[in-house]
């Protein structure tokens, strides 16, 4: 946190006394930060003159806030409905068995990937679907999955 400490004070300085800018702040934050840490909320709450209660509140309220550091290529599995039916738990724990992964740890230990489930993609003609930095892969067997995430690997990933 603490070469951080000028970066988050650059960002402050732009919502200081501004109405309504917890959110934009938290966003450039994490956008610059790659996610929120607790060191990070409390220097906000701090900052901002505001409960570190509140800071963690919307922090955890959308999902679109990571308190965790992310890897570098991020793995959404789709849990929608389509996929669901299709078999997208397969689908899953090939991706978390192919990195050597669990359910409670969902980020590779050299930081190369994260994994996390979302309700829907959109892509339910393809199910079972994942994407990976924004890149779909549709109709998945768990066989195909270790290949796919070969693309992305670094020479010590997989």
């Amino acid at each position: 946190m603490a070469n951080n400490i000028e970066l988050l004070d650059e960002i402050l300085a732009k919502y200081q006394g501004k109405k309504g800018s917890l959110i934009p702040l938290l966003q450039e934050t994490q956008n610059t930060l790659g996610y929120l840490s607790r060191e990070t909320m409390a220097y906000i709450a701090e900052k901002m003159h505001l409960p570190a209660a509140e800071i963690f509140g919307v922090a955890t309220f959308y999902s679109m806030f990571r308190l965790k550091p992310q890897g570098k290529h991020l793995i959404r599995v789709c849990k929608g409905t389509a996929c669901h039916v299709s078999d997208a738990d397969s689908i899953k724990k090939a991706v978390l068995d192919t990195l050597q992964l669990s359910e409670e740890k969902n980020t590779t230990a050299d930081m190369q990937f994260t994994v996390m489930e979302v309700a829907c993609l959109g892509c339910c003609s393809l199910s079972p679907v994942i994407m990976i930095d924004g890149r779909t892969y549709g109709k998945l067997t768990p066989a195909a999955i270790p290949a796919i995430l070969k693309q992305y690997a670094t020479e010590d990933t997989l």
